[in-house]
């Protein structure tokens, strides 16, 4: 399907790919609805870093996923919903799982439940993530990679997963799972490694940061935005779980000299043992194969690493009052 002139809802829209995604469905036309958790702040998250020409079409309402009322009425006479809200902090699902449990595997049930309720959804865009393999047993990793619950949030989306493909199989619903890797760019939060070691390099700082020989599959998040809303809209994938990644294996240590690169000096990096996850959570490696997303979608990246850390790093570098670059994000 094309989203053009549909209604659409996304949830999660306030995140840092959410915020990307109600762009790109913004300017491909689609009408949006953007559901956001309330604050007594008011605050939008990254939509309030989106451009106000893309805002002034964007319908937002706060609600919490883990309300089935608040989910069913922003569904009402839409034609699709893209499903990103979650907790996503890995550390932070060590400290908290039950939270983390109750958003990300309750949310999830409340958006297919509204949707067999409602029975009109064209689409449901169900958000996974590259965590649910965990370390890499081979490479590079397609869809059928096993699955391993290296930490309590990855568990929680692996039972996301299952239960959005389940009630496509169950109740015909429309289903698409979209597992993202590990996407980047501007508005991401110092939570994700790459903003951590810009912010801290455009600071003047030394790098402390955990494990350097980790690695993974950074893709550009405007890059992965338009996987979204391409293997969302695919007929062809209905029912399928698809991958959207670069295709290119990445250690830390090599960001961090890309990013020395860019700023013009070496960085230097102090361990952090607060920044490592238990040795039995570490995901070691990542390194996905999206052909399906091509096959099925015709989607592949198009911005390479160094172009878009170059423009991550400028983002970082007009943005760096956001940051606190000397505290440990989790």
């Amino acid at each position: 399907m094309r989203f053009a002139s549909k209604t659409v809802v996304v949830t999660g829209a306030g995140g840092f790919i959410g915020s990307h995604l109600v762009e790109r469905l913004v300017r491909d036309g689609a009408r949006v609805r953007a559901m956001l958790r309330y604050t007594s702040r008011g605050q939008r998250g990254c939509l309030d870093l989106v451009p106000p020409d893309v805002l002034d079409g964007v319908d937002v309402t706060l609600g919490d996923v883990r309300d089935f009322d608040a989910v069913r009425e922003i569904a009402r006479g839409a034609d699709a919903v893209f499903h990103l809200a979650a907790l996503i902090g890995i550390p932070y699902s060590y400290a908290h799982p039950q939270e983390v449990i109750d958003t990300n595997i309750i949310g999830t049930s409340n958006v297919l439940l509204a949707a067999k309720e409602l029975g009109t959804l064209e689409r449901i865009v169900l958000t996974s993530t590259s965590e649910v393999y965990g370390s890499a047993i081979r490479v590079p990793m397609d869809e059928q990679h096993p699955l391993q619950a290296q930490s309590p949030y990855s568990a929680t989306k692996i039972a996301a997963d299952a239960l959005g493909l389940s009630f496509h199989r169950s109740f015909g619903l429309p289903i698409v799972i979209v597992r993202p890797f590990n996407a980047y760019g501007p508005r991401q939060s110092a939570r994700a490694v790459i903003p951590t070691i810009i912010s801290q390099a455009v600071a003047g700082m030394n790098l402390r940061l955990g494990t350097l020989d980790t690695t993974r599959d950074f893709t550009y998040v405007a890059d992965t935005a338009r996987g979204f809303a391409m293997v969302g809209g695919a007929d062809e994938a209905l029912g399928e779980v698809v991958n959207v990644g670069s295709g290119e294996e990445v250690s830390i240590r090599e960001i961090v000299r890309l990013v020395g690169e860019i700023v013009g000096r070496e960085l230097l990096v102090e361990g952090d043992e607060q920044r490592m996850r238990p040795a039995k959570s570490e995901v070691s490696r990542l390194h996905s194969d999206s052909t399906r997303a091509k096959t099925l979608a015709g989607w592949e990246p198009e911005v390479a690493l160094r172009d878009g850390l170059r423009m991550t790093t400028g983002w970082i570098r007009e943005h760096i009052d956001a940051y606190r670059p000397q505290e440990y994000a989790v």
